[in-house]
């Protein structure tokens, strides 16, 4: 979590305001509806999560970008989440997402696979690198693998991009999400 965090607030950090209306690897979305859907569920669903409160309306319609200073804000948010979850008892239980419930690491690891999945869309959008630990790599492939057929039930994955079997469990990751990881940032 602390790893992603980090990565997710450099690649913020990198993003331009000229760059807003570019597109993504999420064709239905530019890099501002991205970055808004990011920074929403990545920060403030995470650190919300960790609470056991629902996303309040007020952040659900938010435009995070308007804000010159977004990506400053979305660092000290993530730093608030992840510390929301530094208490043991967080990870007891079950959490109810609004879409569902699920066992508290549960919830936890697939919104850590969306801080890197779309930190990836972003990066790739706005000219950026993303890198991650292999054994980062290694848990956010597992995590795709066991959700992938529900995030495409629900129009979040598109059908998987053949890649080499022998490719970086991240790039195996991002193709089993519908992503091609060999899209070469802008």
């Amino acid at each position: 979590m602390k790893e992603c965090a980090a990565e997710a607030a450099r690649v913020a950090r990198g993003v331009r305001a000229d760059q807003l209306s570019g597109p993504t690897p999420c064709t239905e979305f530019d890099v501002r509806t991205l970055v808004n859907h990011w920074v929403l569920y990545t920060s403030h669903g995470l650190e919300h999560r960790a609470l056991r409160r629902p996303l309040p309306e007020t952040l659900t319609e938010r435009d995070f970008t308007a804000d010159p200073h977004w990506a400053q804000a979305y660092a000290a948010q993530l730093d608030r989440a992840v510390a929301a979850w530094a208490d043991p008892a967080v990870w007891e239980g079950e959490i109810d997402t609004g879409f569902g419930v699920g066992p508290a690491p549960e919830i936890a690891s697939l919104v850590i696979k969306e801080m890197a999945v779309h930190g990836w869309d972003v990066a790739v959008s706005t000219g950026q690198e993303y890198t991650v630990s292999p054994e980062v790599e290694e848990f956010l492939l597992r995590v795709v693998e066991e959700n992938a057929e529900m995030y495409r039930q629900y129009d979040g994955f598109a059908d998987p991009v053949a890649v080499d079997a022998g490719a970086p469990a991240f790039e195996r990751a991002l193709a089993l999400s519908g992503r091609d990881p060999r899209r070469s940032p802008r």
